[in-house]
């Protein structure tokens, strides 16, 4: 059982390396662990490698994000959910490519591959809720919508961010069809 001093010592690294991040991808390992307020052997013990360190940053960030589905359902309807979360998975997905010096090939696999099964159940929360109300067409697919998603992030990271107008047709496209 993991001591909780030990458990707060990391849950304090992981947030000031998802603050470090955000601000800078190039930051060192001993200005996060100063930023934590713990030794470098505390962070190593905790995060061997960088990329240990910000694939858990990204991994909270996704269970975070999967986690707000349903909170999201709770005050919105399905379809105004579903574009908030949407906007929040383009930051998320932004932010790991941003990252993607720190990571290897097989480090982006890897994450990939361990968060697409949340994100797609999440997606699908969305969904059918919006299938159950009316308001997003029967035939809506959640891995369609995650590949339409994946160039948002891109067209969010250019010159001119022309993801929310992309965002808006890809759910005009789910819109039940009212007769």
């Amino acid at each position: 059982m993991v001591r909780s001093d030990a458990r707060q010592n990391r849950a304090r690294i992981l947030e000031a390396a998802r603050e470090a991040f955000t601000d800078s991808g190039d930051i060192s390992m001993n200005r996060i662990a100063q930023r934590a307020g713990v030794g470098p052997g505390t962070l190593y013990r905790n995060f061997p490698t960088r990329e240990a360190l910000v694939l858990a940053v990204y991994q909270l960030e996704i269970e975070r994000l999967v986690a707000s589905a349903s909170k999201l359902l709770e005050t919105l309807p399905p379809l105004e959910a579903l574009r908030h979360w949407t906007t929040d998975l383009v930051d998320a997905m932004r932010k790991k490519h941003g990252l993607g010096d720190a990571l290897s090939p097989g480090a982006h696999q890897a994450i990939t591959e361990k968060t697409y099964g949340p994100v797609i159940a999440a997606i699908s929360e969305l969904i059918e809720a919006g299938k159950h109300d009316g308001s997003i067409r029967a035939d809506a697919d959640p891995g369609d919508f995650l590949q339409l998603t994946g160039a948002l992030w891109r067209a969010a990271s250019g010159p001119e961010d022309r993801s929310q107008p992309m965002l808006g047709l890809i759910l005009d496209g789910l819109g039940a069809q009212r007769h």
